[in-house]
């Protein structure tokens, strides 16, 4: 007997054994998918992922119902970086298989109630609601379970149905259908056989309709004129001249003819293809550098300061792989953000070009994996979900500004650092890999210098363009000489309107979205919380309403003090909109945008933005921390940030890391023509050793900073971090089960390894409150040891039937 394991799209831990029935025996394979009957009459769609012949010992095994695919639809390279992912990310392979695949991959099930073929009914056995359901029945072949109930009360339901199969009048019929379907667009032709008539008959019989008769005379001279070119039915309705039912005639007497033809979702670029320009000297060494690297069997770090061409390099090595046959994944961190990465390779490679990400449609996903599978591409650029697709032959991975916190968002399940994974998964298809940033992560820094990555530097501009000049301005000093209007300081306007004299584009940085933290009462102190979370919500002027950014409540702003009726409310705190409007009311003849996620909701703002500033139709910039990425401009000069201190004062062990890099990738969008850029920071503390640092411009000082810093507190790389978070609707529950899990891991792991549990630093959040723990667990050999005394103390609290409903989460080097 032959049994296979399977993975079914569920929650659940580990693979799930059926049998393999002996007609399927010589077409079964490792990868493909497979119908299977899970708890009860439900059916899923499972993914093979072992073969073999050990029977169970403790239950009788299912069968497997039906075989999808001809050939495996998953890779074994897939399945092996699968299996590591949920081991080092404690997730469960259904949680990957559910991310991993578009939904239309995975088959409904919905169950469905038939008569059996030829039976007679005896209705005097039948009470009142089997009676309605076989007449029910008898009138439509098919009934689901939700279509029953409108004339079967829900709880005889199941014992109607249960009766009628014993009684062998009725049985289940599982009704399968796959979502996808291809997208078909409808044609028109005259067909050589009515052409062959006489055509003055034609148009004689046509004369009592003159519109059907000058329709038809349109499709003729249409399909005269350009043989070639099939005629889409939407284009005869695109001038208003015809209607549909004109068009139906012709359809019924027989001398028009539709037809359907497939077509992509997604249009691929047929526009004029280019070659790539040659790299300059600095950058050819660079590239020669990375050569020996993969020659060695090492993956690169390749620092470039912005401008600096990492672009060019990783161009060229995408050219040598594909002249391979091999093709190239390029990573990342947001779609939207990467214009004109796009518009580059679309030039080289047109429809050999392929995207995925979030923003596609399911359908618009299967087709991409589809071409993935059939080898049809040879780059595909993409965000995390792109790992999963069933890469055949992956010669090249690029993680571009691997520094991202967008590569390990924690809202997503599964949890998992997409750099990192993409290394793992390098590695599995035997291909090398290029983490590429003008700012590096810490961790990625530190495996360079300890030469576990090749480190390779790129220090200069391209076309030896220098870099930005930066300048550190007292804000408290400006204060105190009553030099600021708003919250910038005059030094700030007036060098923004020298720039505006000069006709140059300006870019201010302001990392904190709506109009203002809080709305506070004057009288009596009272701030808006959100109902749903322990935080205060923010104003919004623009569109007048209090949000919360953690579970998207809105409310109406008050008008008055809840608490004790005052009328007297301030908003406290900055927020981009307040910035922009002062902006606004500082240069009142300037054009000015902003942009941030609040700005950017609407379909295709990002890319009508883009254009503005790229024609020159924007003056100044406003935004988050948005427009540091993917805005690549050569008329602008000046990038100020006017509160730079919030971007340090957060509460997280990182802070100065990101926002070195933060202030790093903004200030590289200044000069990078001209080489006069300036980048002016206002800030209360302007001895920072940081700012300090980053006006000095040297980055292995930097480096070296963070690195002693992490080792003096034991943080990253120095030490593994685990993050375990335990949510519940009730507090108490909550803090007990924490206590409890603090217990089980004091067991087993040494005290020094464990902080907390304590309460999240958000307490509560989506009406979920949370407590925490910490686990920073030693390097080398002795984590696995650890890592697997963790899983141990997993099993060992998910035992105790009281926190079953305790929801865990889990997050690995956060």
């Amino acid at each position: 007997m032959t049994f296979a394991q399977i993975i079914l799209p569920l929650n659940l831990k580990g693979t799930f054994t059926y049998k393999v029935p002996d007609v399927f025996f010589n077409e079964i394979e490792v990868g493909m998918r497979v119908l299977v009957p899970f708890r009860g009459k439900k059916i899923y769609t499972g993914i093979v992922v072992e073969i073999h012949h050990t029977e169970p010992e403790l239950f009788v095994p299912k069968e497997i119902i039906s075989i999808l695919d001809e050939f495996p639809i998953l890779p074994n390279e897939q399945i092996r970086f699968w299996n590591w992912l949920s081991e080092y990310y404690f997730c469960n392979l259904g949680e990957i298989y559910r991310f991993a695949f578009p939904s239309s991959l995975k088959l409904e099930s919905e169950t469905y109630l038939k008569l059996k073929p030829n039976v007679t009914v005896d209705f005097e056995l039948l009470d009142v609601n089997e009676m309605y359901l076989i007449q029910a029945l008898e009138v439509r072949q098919l009934i689901n379970l939700t279509e029953i109930e409108a004339f079967i009360p829900k709880k005889n339901m199941v014992k109607t149905i249960n009766s009628l199969i014993d009684l062998q009048y009725i049985e289940i019929d599982e009704k399968i259908a796959e979502k996808y379907k291809a997208k078909e667009v409808a044609y028109l032709r005259i067909e050589d056989s009515i052409l062959k008539r006489n055509l003055p008959e034609i148009l004689l019989d046509l004369k009592r309709s003159p519109k059907q008769q000058e329709l038809f005379l349109s499709i003729l001279e249409k399909q005269t004129e350009h043989p070639e070119k099939p005629i889409r039915k939407s284009e005869v309705f695109d001038e208003g001249n015809f209607a549909h039912p004109q068009l139906k005639s012709l359809l019924e007497k027989g001398l028009v003819q539709e037809y359907f033809l497939q077509k992509d979702r997604l249009e691929a670029y047929s526009g004029e293809m280019e070659e790539i320009e040659k790299l300059t000297d600095y950058q050819l060494q660079a590239k020669l550098e990375i050569d020996e690297a993969f020659k060695e069997g090492k993956n690169v770090l390749l620092h470039g300061v912005t401008s600096s061409g990492k672009t060019h390099i990783y161009l060229e090595k995408i050219q040598e792989a594909a002249s391979q046959g091999k093709i190239t994944l390029f990573l990342l961190p947001e779609i939207s953000l990467t214009k004109q990465i796009v518009q580059r390779l679309e030039k080289k490679y047109g429809k050999q070009l392929g995207f995925y990400h979030q923003k596609l449609t399911d359908f618009e996903r299967v087709e991409v994996w589809r071409k993935v599978k059939n080898n049809e591409l040879k780059i595909l650029i993409g965000t995390r979900n792109a790992l999963f697709l069933p890469f055949q032959d992956l010669g090249l991975v690029i993680v571009d500004e691997e520094h991202d916190s967008m590569y390990r968002p924690r809202e997503v399940s599964p949890y998992f650092n997409a750099k990192d994974s993409a290394l793992v998964l390098a590695k599995t298809y035997g291909a090398p890999a290029i983490l590429g940033s003008a700012t590096p992560s810490v961790e990625t820094y530190y495996l360079a210098k300890k030469d576990k990555l090749k480190y390779v530097y790129l220090g200069e501009r391209f076309g030896s363009v220098k870099l930005p000049e930066y300048q550190l301005i007292d804000f408290k000093e400006a204060q105190e000489l009553k030099r600021i209007v708003g919250n910038f300081t005059t030094e700030v306007t007036e060098e923004i309107q020298k720039e505006l004299d000069a006709k140059k584009q300006i870019m201010i940085l302001h990392n904190r979205r709506g109009y203002a933290n809080v709305v506070e009462c004057e009288s009596c102190g009272f701030v808006h919380y959100c109902s749903n979370c322990d935080v205060v919500m923010t104003y919004h002027k623009f569109s007048d309403e209090m949000k919360c950014h953690y579970c998207g409540q809105k409310a109406n702003k008050p008008k008055f003090c809840p608490k004790c009726h005052s009328e007297k409310l301030n908003v406290r705190g900055v927020g981009v909109e307040q910035i922009f409007e002062e902006i606004s009311k500082i240069f009142p003849d300037a054009e000015i945008d902003r942009m941030d996620v609040d700005s950017m909701r609407k379909k295709f703002a990002y890319e009508k933005l883009y254009e503005k500033i790229e024609i020159g139709e924007t003056d100044i910039i406003v935004g988050t921390q948005m427009i540091s990425k993917g805005l690549d401009f050569d008329n602008i000069e000046l990038v100020a940030i006017p509160k730079a201190d919030s971007l340090l004062y957060v509460q997280d062990f990182r802070a100065e890391e990101k926002a070195y890099q933060l202030i790093t990738q903004i200030s590289g969008r200044a000069g990078r023509i001209s080489g006069k850029g300036k980048v002016m920071i206002q800030t209360y503390n302007p001895h920072h050793s940081v700012f300090q640092m980053i006006k000095e411009n040297d980055s292995a000082k930097i480096y070296n900073h963070f690195l002693e810093e992490r080792k003096k507190f034991l943080y990253p790389p120095f030490v593994k971090l685990i993050l375990i978070e335990l949510k519940h609707r009730r507090e108490e529950k909550a803090n007990r089960s924490s206590q409890f899990m603090g217990s089980i891991l004091r067991k087993y792991l040494p005290e020094e390894c464990i902080l907390g549990p304590e309460k999240s630093p958000i307490s509560k959040i989506n009406l979920l409150y949370q407590y925490q723990i910490l686990l920073k667990l030693p390097k080398g050999k002795k984590y696995s040891d650890y890592k697997n005394l963790v899983l141990k103390s997993f099993e060992e609290f998910d035992e105790l039937p009281a926190y079953r409903s305790i929801k865990r989460h889990v997050f690995v080097d956060f």
